[in-house]
C-alpha cells in the first residue's frame, strides 16, 4: 500500500527527475530494487547511508540531501526517558512528535489512557500535565501540543481510537470533560478524521494493550510512565500492525461513536 509522505515523495521525485528506473537506480546505488521501491511507497525507512547513495545517483542538491537525512533521523529508533524530557522541557517532546506527524500521510492513534493528543482541548491538556512541569514549561508544552493540531487541516488521514474508559476518566473535573467531549464530536466530523470508540459493553478476547501511534507503516511511538520510545524496526512495527488488526473489529465509528461520546458527556453534565 502506498503511503505518500515527504520522505518517500521526495525520493520518488528525485529518481523520476534523474530519468532512472527503480531497477537502474538500485543497481547504481548498490541497493536491492525492493528497497528502492518500498522507500518510495513509505513501507521502508532507508538508512542515512542509503539516502546518501541514492541522492548521489540522482545528482540531488546538497540541500535536498540534508533535508532527507533530517527526515530519516526523525523517524529512527529512539527511547527518551521521562527524566530527559523534563530536563529538555515537555515542549521539546511535543515538537519532536510534531515532526513525526509532518513526515506521515496516515496517522493511526490508539489510546486506553487519555484523549488522543491531536484531539485535546487546552483545559484538558493543562489538567493532564498538572504539576509535573514548571509553569513556564507547562505553558510552552501546552502551546506546542495545540500547535500540533494545526496538522488536522492538512490532507493527511487520521484514525483516532480510544476505549470508553478514556472518556470516563474525569480529567480536570466535569466542566473540563464536557468541553473536551463536545470538542471530540466536532473534530470527528472532519472529512479526514475518523474517531472510533470501543464501548465497555463490547466483549473482547484480546488485551487492550498499551497506547501507541503509528505513522504510515514505518514507525510506532509508545509512551510509558518513564519513557517515550520510537520504533522503526520492520518486525516490531509489524507486531503493532497485527495488534491493530485484532482491535479494529471492536471499534464503533461515526454516528455510533458520537452517540457514545454524547452519552458520557450527558453523565458529566449531571455533575455540574
Amino acid at each position: 500500500m502506498k503511503n505518500s509522505n515527504p520522505l518517500s515523495d521526495t525520493l520518488r521525485a528525485l529518481r523520476i527527475e534523474s530519468g532512472l528506473s527503480g531497477a537502474e537506480a538500485a543497481r547504481r546505488a548498490g541497493l536491492s530494487q525492493s528497497k528502492v521501491s518500498r522507500a518510495e511507497t513509505g513501507s521502508f525507512l532507508p538508512s542515512e547511508e542509503e539516502i546518501v547513495a541514492l541522492c548521489r545517483v540522482y545528482g540531488a542538491p546538497a540541500e535536498a540531501v540534508d533535508d532527507l537525512i533530517e527526515m530519516t533521523r526523525e523517524l529512527r529508533d529512539e527511547t527518551t526517558s521521562a527524566r530527559v524530557v523534563l530536563q529538555r522541557g515537555g515542549w521539546w517532546m511535543q515538537q519532536r512528535i510534531g515532526k513525526l506527524e509532518s513526515a506521515a500521510s496516515r496517522i493511526l492513534s490508539y489510546s486506553t489512557s487519555t484523549v488522543i493528543g491531536l484531539l485535546q482541548t487546552k483545559p484538558y491538556i493543562e489538567a493532564l500535565f498538572g504539576e509535573a512541569l514548571s509553569e513556564e514549561d507547562r505553558d510552552r508544552t501546552v502551546a506546542a501540543r495545540l500547535q500540533r493540531q494545526e496538522l488536522l487541516d492538512s490532507p493527511r488521514e487520521f484514525l483516532c481510537v480510544m476505549t470508553e474508559g478514556v472518556l470516563r476518566w474525569n480529567m480536570g473535573g466535569a466542566a473540563v470533560m464536557v468541553e473536551q467531549l463536545d470538542h471530540l464530536i466536532v473534530q470527528s466530523q472532519r472529512p479526514n478524521v475518523r474517531v472510533g470508540l470501543i464501548p465497555w459493553t463490547t466483549p473482547a478476547f484480546v488485551p487492550a494493550g498499551n497506547p501507541f501511534t503509528m505513522y504510515d507503516t514505518r514507525a510506532v511511538l509508545l509512551g510509558t510512565q518513564t519513557a517515550t520510545a520510537l520504533i522503526t524496526d520492520e518486525d516490531n512495527v509489524a507486531e503493532y500492525t497485527a495488534h491493530w488488526a485484532e482491535i479494529e473489529p471492536l471499534v464503533s465509528w461515526g454516528d455510533e461513536a458520537r452517540a457514545i461520546v454524547e452519552r458520557v458527556a450527558a453523565d458529566y453534565r449531571t455533575l455540574l
